[in-house]
Order: structure tokens, then sequence, then C-alpha cells
């Protein structure tokens, strides 16, 4: 709730939900854009997310919150198109919209979402679009690498869109990357009033538009942590004297190549390609043999390159491209297609090769061709460890677990190997990867997140590219990782798949692979018997990454800016540069950054707050589920829909425990027209059934998927509630409801009747959006046939208390017989309500606007002074940067530089068009 509250008590919503993984950033999104739409303060909202999380997306909005998304992709342009001609624009043919981000990057996308914009003469007030999510928005931050954060294509996207919303919700895990450029632009992003890129962001500021809560601050009751403790675990793999062999092949290839290179251009080119090669023998030999296949056909085209000596492409080209093949792309094709490029690219840089590494080369073929027939040492004990876990005793358990591996063409190959060890037998096995049909990874997504009784699916063969922000934690407790990825946010990307709110198990198992007596090493060295572990073996290598995993186990708070500095020392050891993992100096540095991204705060004691506010609420509105029900009833009789009817379920009704007094679980009828959408999403995501529903949340919570929770915002309700409120208003003649009731009350309660009339009071604002919308009561009680004034306190006490029980028919009829003398007094008390609520309302309005105003001018001065002070170094700045930077940093540096004098210029302007649009 802490990002609802917040949200609706800023002037223009730009929050950063920066959550630990598996803490519910989608569902507090959904909080958010519910509470906006309802106050009237958006309606058009753009959603941009990884390809593999928009159906997830599109159907957590449509069950949480009643909200219809529709997706943009290719297929959805192309049915646009033919439906309503070849000028449709997909970007306004529907106010809610979900996109991918590698989607709206592209020139054809982005120039249409441009056709909506203002042109550069236009005004850009008011804004075109309400409100921008950005889910796993460290995706759009500048690159961090080298001396300065470079713009990305997502970058340069997100960069041209977000000043045309005026909200934005940005969602990520990880919002340092350790770059402080990189984070400034990323805020900027965000939030271009208070923050601008290269200026050193307000600790204040920041604790403004951020909302981070990790797992380790929320406790029960005793104390005791609420999300399940996580456990690294070993399997140890006794590898064979050939695997160690071709591992030192490679060592000396590598050494070879990197001895001898000429200068920066071809040790980029080779560096690259090499790392390649290893993390593929890491993974598989499948992988391995590929990725081999391609350098050398690539040596041998590059035989001819002094005759295309022109061609040669710059190390700022050959890092771009690097860079873009190592970008997580949606689809594992595609990403394996890009490195192949990039290999055939860098390989060309490459001198002619010696005989001695042809001889290399050869083995290292030979090996490969080999190896991929059969299952490595790895992969056996791996299959032990499934027939074990999974299969003991030959008879298939409940147990489930997830194996992600980063190359598809090791999931294809492992697919095989156990599929013959009869693994994957009766739908036992399941792959998950990038660029599969969106409706297979959400039907099998679907059979793995379901109870393992009723779906067969025990194994979960998973990619990176597929796997983003995907729940997989309903029945899986156990992850193993193939082969550990240098890059430690992908490490932690992939354990959030079952580390998050929802798993059930006490722990989460995380396994990695590693040499035969590893942990009798490990021993070893802690009691000092032996020396550290270190990279340039085989099994000294895997050990290494393994020590890497471990230590992103322990900085996972800091992970933005140690993981880097993991990667790049796991780069340099896998090459043979380094010995030892030392992140001291980073978790120094990561210091202030912490402090920056951690905020004082009592979590227990906002979590009961925000509770007591949401049960308050509750009395208030008379929020039960009866009372739900009771809604939906009378207006599926308006509507002349049939009624709901009573359902049966295992451990709710028959209730033989005398819990409910009534039913609690109903089957929805077939409804007719407009009501017939009401169905949606009743259907079982694995078997397809239509559940029965249900307006208690508790019931729901108990059951799980086996019954859907009709909520305030599910479309059955909204539906029921639209249509009570257009009878309560409509016009004599139309009507379906009474606008006059009578209700007895105990005795103690009143003395004489009391008469209370509603009035709906709506406040407008200039721009003709409702500001405000509430029920007003006022009355008074009859004494002695005429009607007196009584405390608002009265009138509530009596709403409260009303039975459902009308009078006999006799008082009834006195109260028709004195109305006359009571109606013109009753209007009047409710016209002065009216009068009183609403200078109150507008004291209040203009109070807070006249605040917004001021606060709103504090902060852009005080970017204004901050950019002066960075524009009056940069001269020197860039001076010495032409030194140590790239060609291409250089640039960007310039850019910025250029930019922040824009900005500067536009803030006067800027302060006198927002003062005018908020008074």
């Amino acid at each position: 709730l802490d990002p609802v509250i917040r949200a609706v008590q800023m002037p223009r919503v730009n929050l950063l939900l920066a959550d630990d993984v598996g803490l519910g950033k989608t569902i507090e999104a959904g909080l958010v854009l519910q509470e906006l739409i309802l106050r009237h303060r958006t309606r058009k909202i753009l959603i941009i997310c990884p390809a593999s999380l928009q159906i997830q997306w599109r159907d957590q909005m449509r069950d949480k919150f009643g909200l219809e998304f529709r997706i943009v992709d290719t297929e959805m342009m192309r049915d646009l198109r033919r439906s309503r001609g070849i000028h449709a624009n997909p970007w306004s043919s529907f106010p809610r919209l979900i996109t991918s981000i590698d989607f709206i990057k592209r020139e054809k996308p982005l120039r249409l979402f441009r056709e909506l914009l203002p042109s550069q003469t236009e005004s850009m007030y008011p804004r075109r679009f309400d409100m921008l999510v950005v889910d796993e928005a460290h995706n759009v931050a500048p690159s961090g690498r080298g001396h300065y954060a470079i713009d990305s294509q997502r970058t340069s996207a997100i960069r041209e869109l977000s000043p045309h919303f005026e909200h934005r919700l940005f969602l990520t895990a990880t919002p340092h990357n350790g770059y402080s450029e990189s984070f400034t632009a990323f805020l900027e992003l965000l939030d271009s009033q208070r923050f601008a890129r290269g200026i050193e962001p307000d600790h204040k500021q920041i604790h403004a538009i951020m909302v981070r809560r990790m797992k380790s601050e929320f406790k029960d009751w005793a104390g005791e942590r609420k999300f399940p403790k996580r456990v690294l675990e070993p399997i140890e793999v006794g590898y064979t004297d050939e695997e160690r062999e071709i591992h030192k092949t490679l060592q000396e290839y590598t050494r070879l190549r990197c001895r001898d290179v000429s200068d920066n251009t071809e040790k980029t080119a080779v560096e690259f390609v090499l790392k390649l090669l290893k993390k593929r023998l890491f993974s598989s030999p499948e992988a391995f043999a590929l990725t081999l296949a391609k350098h050398e056909e690539a040596l041998a085209h590059a035989k001819r390159r002094d005759r295309r000596a022109g061609a040669k492409p710059t190390v700022g080209i050959l890092r771009q491209r690097i860079e873009g093949a190592e970008e997580d792309l949606p689809d594992d094709e595609e990403r394996e297609s890009s490195s192949g490029e990039v290999i055939g690219l860098a390989t060309t840089l490459f001198r002619s090769s010696t005989p001695e590494e042809e001889g290399l080369l050869s083995k290292m073929r030979s090996w490969g061709e080999r190896a991929s027939a059969r299952a490595d040492s790895k992969t056996e004990e791996l299959i032990r460890w499934l027939k074990q876990t999974l299969k003991p005793g030959g008879k298939w358990s409940d147990e489930r677990v997830i194996i992600f591996t980063e190359y598809r063409a090791t999931q294809k190959w492992l697919h095989g190997i156990l599929a013959a060890e009869k693994l994957a037998e009766a739908g036992r096995l399941e792959t998950l990867y990038g660029g599969m049909r969106d409706e297979d990874r959400e039907k099998i997504k679907a059979a793995f997140q379901h109870d393992p009784k009723e779906s067969p699916v025990r194994i979960l063969l998973a990619t990176d590219a597929a796997s983003e922000g995907i729940d997989l934690q309903n029945h899986c407790h156990r992850l193993i990782h193939f082969e550990i990825p240098w890059n430690p946010n992908r490490l932690e990307q992939r354990n959030g798949r079952v580390d998050r709110h929802g798993q059930k198990a006490p722990e989460v198992r995380i396994y990695h692979f590693v040499g035969k007596g590893y942990e009798e090493r490990v021993r070893a060295f802690d009691q000092g018997h032996i020396e550290k572990i270190r990279p340039g073996d085989f099994q000294g290598d895997i050990e290494f990454l393994m020590i890497a995993a471990r230590k992103v186990e322990n900085i996972r708070a800091d992970l933005g800016k140690v993981g880097p500095v993991i990667a790049e020392q796991v780069e340099d050891a896998m090459l043979g540069r380094r010995r030892n993992l030392d992140t001291r100096d980073a978790e120094e540095q990561a210091k202030p950054i912490s402090r920056i991204l951690r905020f004082e705060r009592d979590v227990r004691r906002e979590i009961e707050r925000f509770s007591e506010q949401l049960d308050e609420t509750r009395r208030e509105l008379r929020f039960t589920p009866e009372n739900i029900k009771s809604i939906v009833d009378v207006a599926l009789e308006l509507a002349k829909q049939p009624a709901l009817v009573n359902a049966a379920l295992d451990g709710v009704w028959p209730d033989h425990s005398g819990r409910f007094k009534a039913c609690p679980v109903f089957k929805l009828p077939p409804l007719r027209g407009s009501w017939a959408k009401c169905a949606e999403g009743l259907e079982h995501p694995h078997t397809r059934a239509l559940r029965p529903i249900t307006f208690d949340h508790q019931v729901a919570a108990e059951v799980g998927d086996k019954v859907v929770l009709c909520h305030l915002n599910h479309r059955l309700v909204q539906m029921a509630l639209h249509l009570l409120r257009a009878e309560v208003w409509a016009p004599e003649g139309r009507k379906g409801l009474h606008r006059v009731t009578a209700r007895t009350v105990p005795n103690h309660i009143l003395d004489t009747p009391v008469v209370i009339a509603h009035a709906r009071l709506v406040v407008i604002g200039g721009d003709h959006q409702r500001l405000h919308e509430e029920i007003i009561t006022a009355g008074g009680e009859i004494k002695e046939g005429r009607l007196s004034r009584t405390t608002q306190v009265k009138i509530e006490e009596s709403l409260a208390s009303a039975t459902t029980d009308q009078p006999v028919e006799k008082v009834k009829q006195r109260f028709q017989g004195i109305w006359s003398e009571v109606e013109s007094g009753l209007v009047q008390m409710l016209e002065t309500r009216v009068k009183e609520r609403t200078r109150n309302l507008e004291d209040k309005m203009l109070e807070r606007a006249e605040k917004e105003a001021d606060d709103l001018k504090s902060v852009l001065i005080e970017l204004q002074r901050n950019i002066q002070n960075e524009l009056d170094k940069a001269a020197p700045r860039i001076q010495q940067a032409k030194f140590t930077f790239a060609e291409e940093e250089l640039s960007q540096l310039e850019r910025n530089m250029d930019a922040l004098k824009a900005r500067l210029a536009r803030i006067p302007s800027e302060i006198e068009k927002e003062t005018e649009l908020i008074l």
C-alpha cells in the first residue's frame, strides 16, 4: 500500500518501485494504476516490459484489477490494419496498451508513436499520454561499461517517449548498476524535474520517488523472516581426464591468441571470441562445438581480409556490436544469430592462425563432435540427481525442479539426453525458451504452476530469455544452474523465479555443479590446511565460478555496484589474468550507494498503519463478501440475467464444520450481451475447466487457483456497480430501483424517527477533470410532526445501525402522510451540508495547490542551480576526457553537456507553465 498512498499524494506520479525480487512490484503498480483511474487522473496508459512478460501483465491487470489491456506487437499491427485500414495507428487504438521494450525501440513502431506527439513548434502541454509503466526498468539505463555510460537504443526510445507522459512508474529490483552517470540518467528518465544526467542526486529527492524494501526486512510476529531461507548447494562432478584435457587445450589456445595481439581492436575481438568459447565449453559440448565451428568458418574467410582491409571495423564499432550481441534479446534464435554474426566480425580481426593453433583447433573440433553425441560427466551427475530426487525407486514423486541454461543449443541437447533416460515421458519434461509462441509459453507455465497431483510436469528446462520476471514458485523450491552465468544479475534473476512471494517451502534450494571433493577442499581451506582454490585448470575455473555465486548471494542488496566488478573479475580469471576474487574495494564503494537506496524505516509499523487504514475503509464502506454478493444479485436481476448458483467445492462447501452460514462459492451461469465478458479468466490456466467464483478473500487464499476471487475490480462486480450507479441517477420512468426506503434500528439508537437524504457531490477542475466525488448525507429527527436538525454523528450512527427489516405498514403510511411537511426542510439541510463540504474542499484544494506549486518551484530552482554548477566544470572535464575516453564515450559526454544547457534554458518557462497548470 505504500506506493499507492504516495501516488495519491503526488501532483505528478513519478515513482521508482525498487522492491526486492519477488515482493510483488507488478501488483503494486496495478494498485497505483487502479487508484489513479478511479480518481480520473489517468486514462491513456502504456506498459513497456520484456516480451516474455506481456501476457503476464495483461492477465494480471485483468484478473487482479479488472483492467483490460491490449498487447501491441507485429501481429496486432497486422490485424489492426486489416480491420481499420493501412493508416491505423496502434498507439491510439485503445487507451490501455502493453508492448515490449525491444518492439517499441524499432524504427517503424517508434515512428508511428511520433505521429501522435506534438511537433517541435507545438507545446507539449497538456501531455498527450497519462501513464508510462516500465517493467525491468534497469534494461533502459545507459550501459555503464567503460569510462562513461552510453545510451542504448532502449535508453534513446524511453528518453524520447517519457516527457509526453504525465505520470511514470519504473519497476526494477536493481535500480543502481554501480555507475553514477548511468544512475542519474536513469533517474532523469523517470523525473526530469528532480534529476538531470550527471548531476549528483539529492538523497531527499530520491526518497521522494523511490519505494524500496528487501525481503530481509519482513518479519512475522515472532521476529522470524517471512520469506524462505535461500540455500546454495553444490552438486559434485567427477570430471574425466578428457574433459580436463580439452579445457587445457582451450586455455593454451587462449594464451597463444592473447599473446600476440597487434592492437586494441584485435585484443577486443580475441577476448570476445575466447570468452564465448569458454562459456559454451562450461555449458555443454554441443554449445561449444557449434560456436567453435562458427569461429573456424570465420577464420577460413578471414584469410582474404588483406584484400578487404578497408572493411575492418574500428574498436568502437566492434564494441557496439559486442554489446548488442550480449543484450538480453527476447528470442534465443535471434540471440544466437547475433552472436554468430559478431563472432564472424570479430574473427576477421584475428591474425592468421599458426600451425600450433590450427592443431589445437582441430583437437577441440574432434572432441566437440565426439562429446556432443553422449552425456558428459556433468549431465550424468544431473541424471543421477534427478532420478534420486524426483524419481526415487523408479516412481515419480511430487517434487519439481527448474534447470536453467544460458543457451538454446544446450537446452536442445540436454532435452534429448534426458528423454533418452526416460525423464521426458508422459509430459514430465517441458521447455521454456525465448521465441516460442506466447500461448505455448503460458500453457507450460500454467502446467508447472499447477498442483503436481494433477499436472504431470516435473522438470522445466528454461533459458534466460524466456524466464525474466515470470512466477514459477507455486510448487517448486529447487533450481539448478546448468552453468553459472558470468553476469551476477542474470544469476539473481534466475533465483528470483522461485524465491518470491507465494513460495510455501521453508527453504529455496539453489544448486551449482562443482568438481569432486569441493566441500572437503572448502573445509580444509577454512581450517588453513590448504591454499585458496584458484582458477587456471578446469576444476579451479568451475570452483572460482562457485565462489563468485556465493559472493553474489552474500551481497545481494549491493549487487548493483558489486555485480559488475564480479563480472569483470570472472572474465579476467577465465582469460588467465586473475587468480583471486576480490570485491573489497567495490563493497566499500557500494556503501554510499547503499545509503542512497536504503532509508531508515520501520516496515512493521508501516504495515500496521496501512492495515489499519485499510480496515477502517472496509468498515466505512461495509465491505463484506455478503454485501458484494448482494450487489451482484440485484444487478443481475435488474439486467434480466440468470442468477448465481451455489457451487460445491471440496473443503469449502458443503460445509460440515459450521464455519459458513451460507454457500460462499458460486457457479457463474452463461450471461448474455456485454455481461458475457464476465466469464473471462474463469478458465483454469492449466485444466481449462470453468472455475467457481467467490467474494470471500479468505476462501480464495485457502483454496488457491481452484476458485476465482470476484474482488471489487473484477468485471462482474464492476458491471454490477456501474448498473446500480446508473439506476440511482436514472430519470423517472426508467428506474429499476426505488429512491426511498424505510428501515428499523434498535430502540436504544433513536427515540424518534430520522429522515436522511443523500446527494452526490462532484468537484470539477479547470480542465473539466473530476477532482473529487463523494456521497453527502444530511437529515434530521421528526418531532411532533416537524423536522429538526440533528448531529452528523447521529446520522452516521443511525445509518450504521440500520437493519434490513422494514417498519410495519401502518408506520410507513404515517411517514407518507407527513412527507410534504418535512420535504423542504430536508432539502434545505442537504443543500447546507453540500455548501459546507464544498467550501471545506475548495479551501483544502487551494492550500494543496499552493503547496504543490511552491514545492515544484523549489525543486526546479535547485535543479537549475545544480546544472549550472555542473556546466561551470564542463570545459576542463571534456578536455581531460579527450585523453582517456573512447570516441563514442566522448561523443556521449558532449551530447549530455549540450542537453544540460538546453535543460537549463527551459527551466524558467517550465516553472511558469507548470505553476499555471497546478493553480
